[in-house]
């Protein structure tokens, strides 16, 4: 058996793996597969359409918002989101947390004036800035809730006065939210949503159509509405393992019941990464990330014969982004509890070998 602790494409649901494979020989008995059926087929209109049912019953989606499933994944929204959003002549602020802030940022300067309000890159993004100012003249204020690379998370989502836009690729679906406190929420499904090859994208309808710019069919979200996510052939085989992973998620109580979950796997872990005498974390206490668990061994020589133990034990996913090393344990909802043991159990063993 394996322990799958990879960032992304992440783990998904056993059960939701199962169905995918037999749909994609039969899909529910019509003697096609998932992969050849028409986008505009009524099996796949109601996939879709049980897809955005289930994200706006998670998520609690108010009236207002609009559920898109695009494709291109979050570094496409990094783009669409200025082009949609920021007025020639205009400003929009950035939080920069990460890599994936700072790729957004970049994007974001093909469109207009950026502002960062507050940066941790100094400290190699180890913690969450606090204490920042959102400029009130900004056309949005953008943020990263969660940071895969380095294991820092949002533990609180700022109060703005501007319509706040975030990217929740690594944690969407993971904690309660409220959806109506942001004007655009962005997510790659393959974290906890489902597989690479679809973005979920959640939007206010009145802040668009306020740039004054001509924008093509296929980046423009007004588009993108009016044709339900299908203003061209959508990808159906990644929306549908999405649809099941939402049903899924459904089951097992829905976001505040895996939220208890994930709180519960992140605490065991961070427990033993403080008790255990070979590892130790690098971010802030209160910012440390519930998705992507990151730690360091005290002695870097003990880095490679750990990742041989866990490699031994079935354990993979585990090596740290190549930019800082390490280790990264990423718990995403589909990941048992019993795998997190297994992950403890080796450090303890590493530990107890290498006194």
């Amino acid at each position: 058996m394996k322990h799958n602790f990879g960032a992304g494409p992440g783990i998904l649901p056993h059960e939701v793996l199962k169905q995918a494979a037999a749909s994609v020989v039969d899909l529910n008995g019509i003697g096609l597969s998932i992969l050849e059926i028409s986008h505009r087929s009524v099996e796949f209109e109601a996939i879709l359409e049980e897809a955005i049912k289930l994200v706006k019953e998670l998520l609690n989606v108010p009236e207002g918002y609009s559920v898109l499933f695009l494709q291109g994944g979050a570094s496409t929204q990094f783009a669409l989101a200025p082009y949609n959003l920021l007025p020639d002549g205009g400003k929009a602020a950035y939080l920069e947390t990460g890599v994936w802030a700072n790729k957004a940022l970049k994007e974001a300067k093909f469109f207009g004036e950026t502002v960062v309000v507050a940066t941790s890159k100094e400290s190699n993004f180890t913690y969450i800035p606090k204490d920042y100012v959102i400029p009130a003249d900004a056309a949005y204020f953008h943020i990263t809730s969660n940071n895969t690379i380095y294991g820092t998370q949002l533990q609180e989502f700022p109060i703005s006065s501007i319509p706040l836009v975030c990217d929740m690729s690594s944690d969407i679906f993971s904690r309660i939210i409220n959806v109506a406190d942001f004007g655009l929420i962005y997510a790659g499904a393959q974290k906890n949503m489902g597989p690479a090859g679809t973005t979920l994208v959640i939007v206010k309808d009145d802040i668009l159509g306020k740039t004054g710019r001509k924008i093509p069919a296929m980046f423009n979200y007004q588009a993108q509405i009016e044709g339900g996510s299908m203003y061209n052939t959508p990808p159906c085989f990644a929306i549908y393992v999405s649809m099941l992973t939402l049903k899924w998620l459904k089951s097992k109580g829905g976001v505040a019941a895996i939220e208890t979950e994930n709180t519960a796997k992140a605490a065991i872990l961070y427990d033993e990464i403080e008790r255990n005498p070979i590892f130790k974390t690098v971010c802030a206490k209160e910012d440390r990330s519930k998705m992507n668990v990151c730690f360091v061994t005290e002695n870097p020589e003990h880095e490679k014969p750990f990742l041989k133990l866990c490699d031994e034990k079935g354990i993979v996913g585990i090596k740290g982004h190549r930019s800082v090393g390490g280790f990264r344990a990423s718990i995403y909802n589909a990941l048992p509890i019993t795998s997190v043991h297994v992950l403890i159990e080796a450090m303890q063993e590493f530990a107890e070998k290498n006194k």
